[in-house]
């Protein structure tokens, strides 16, 4: 069974978005002045060393823009040799491989990939893909790189109206750019949530 885990670079206000996208958003290169060797070495190992890729189609369309034509390095390598998961109704317009579209029953198919042996999966950007994903309870783990910046507009980590849920704490570490690695585990319904009762205090 395989692992699956959603990495975003997050701002405090829970923006992931990184690109205009074809829309207005002006804050493109908000990650960059953050970017440490450090850092980069920490996103590479929490990738680990054999992985495939779970992609919303605007996510792959971009970074087969850029990752075939990036000079060689290990992230490089990585991304470019992993089998891409991809969420498309135009399958056939797929070009930067492997690749292997997924059908209209997304959530069927996450779950059979899931169960499938094979190397873990990992999930980045594709922000419509990742509220599906905790919506349906498919994340294993998360990895929140939270950079010190607000920028009040984009596209955020979940979508508004999805259900609650709650995670623990797995690990944190902080880097001296400001950065904070968050990574978190699955861990149910919203604790507190309706139906949720605090046990009463014991008779004196």
């Amino acid at each position: 069974m395989r692992n699956l885990r959603i990495i975003e670079h997050i701002s405090l206000d829970g923006v992931i978005q990184h690109s205009a996208d074809g829309g207005d958003f002006r804050h493109s290169e908000w990650t960059v002045p953050y970017r440490t060797p450090a850092g980069r070495e920490a996103m590479l190992a929490a990738y680990g060393g054999s992985f495939d890729l779970l992609l919303g189609r605007r996510t792959y369309d971009l970074w087969s823009a850029y990752w075939p034509k990036a000079p060689g390095s290990p992230m490089a390598d990585g991304l470019n040799a992993a089998t891409k998961y991809v969420a498309t109704h135009r399958p056939e317009s797929l070009e930067w491989g492997p690749f292997q579209g997924l059908g209209p029953d997304l959530v069927g198919d996450l779950r059979r990939l899931k169960a499938q042996d094979g190397p873990n999966l990992i999930l980045s950007g594709s922000s419509t893909l990742t509220s599906t994903l905790l919506a349906h309870g498919l994340a294993d783990e998360v990895l929140l790189a939270v950079y010190p910046v607000l920028l009040g507009t984009g596209k955020r980590f979940l979508a508004e109206g999805n259900p609650p849920v709650s995670f623990e704490l797995v690990s944190t570490k902080a880097f001296p750019s400001g950065i904070l690695f968050n990574t978190y585990k699955a861990a149910g319904p919203l604790k507190g949530g309706p139906g949720h009762h605090e046990p009463k205090e014991a008779s004196k």
